[in-house]
């Protein structure tokens, strides 16, 4: 089982892995937090952000066209939430404001992401009194988020095995397929997790 473009980066040698994880994030946090703040019509502000995300991610040493192909899968979300102000009258420059402000926000989440292994991430937030629920399901998420992985890398492979796909129409009705029994076999995979749980003492 091996999903690299998930931790691919995530422990590598550079000043900003080896920077502490509370102080990464707490950063990141004050980064966010003025970017939503500040006016977006302090348009030197909002630049000397971004120029400060560029240093950063330069700084890291991960590999430039894995963070554009990665802000590039999320941006179409943003653009879609953001369209909704195109309705209000005065709709493209609160666009525009929430473009901004958006994409500094998941730059620095991703950068945040990219650079920060996860388990150290749920070590600060379980020193910082987080509820224990919470960050228990944090962590089982990713746990079993490589074995959802896997498993519909295995169903994909199977399915194709068995079908000639050739057009784009049957490869959609081919992924419809994968996602729909994906859905199911994690269904019960969720629920013999938790009845094994139960019978362990789990409350």
């Amino acid at each position: 089982m091996q999903h690299h473009f998930i931790d691919r980066y995530s422990r590598l040698e550079s000043p900003v892995h080896a920077l502490p994880a509370g102080l990464k994030m707490a950063i990141a946090c004050a980064m966010v937090g003025s970017v939503l703040a500040v006016p977006v019509r302090w348009w030197v502000f909002h630049a000397a952000a971004g120029m400060l995300l560029v240093c950063a991610a330069a700084a890291s040493r991960i590999p430039a066209g894995f963070l554009l192909r990665r802000m590039l899968l999320l941006e179409p979300l943003v653009a879609g939430v953001a369209a909704m102000a195109l309705l209000r009258s005065d709709g493209p420059r609160v666009f525009a404001a929430m473009m901004v402000r958006a994409t500094l926000c998941l730059a620095t989440m991703i950068l945040l992401a990219n650079t920060t292994p996860f388990a150290e991430i749920l070590r600060v937030l379980r020193r910082l009194r987080l509820p224990a629920m919470l960050i228990t399901a944090l962590a089982m998420m990713y746990r079993y988020l490589f074995i959802v992985i896997d498993e519909a890398q295995r169903m994909r492979r199977a399915r194709l095995a068995r079908t000639y796909a050739p057009g784009r129409r049957r490869q959609w009705r081919l992924l419809a397929t994968v996602v729909g029994g994906l859905f199911v076999r994690c269904t019960g995979r969720a629920e013999r997790i938790y009845a094994a749980m139960r019978a362990r003492g789990w409350q």
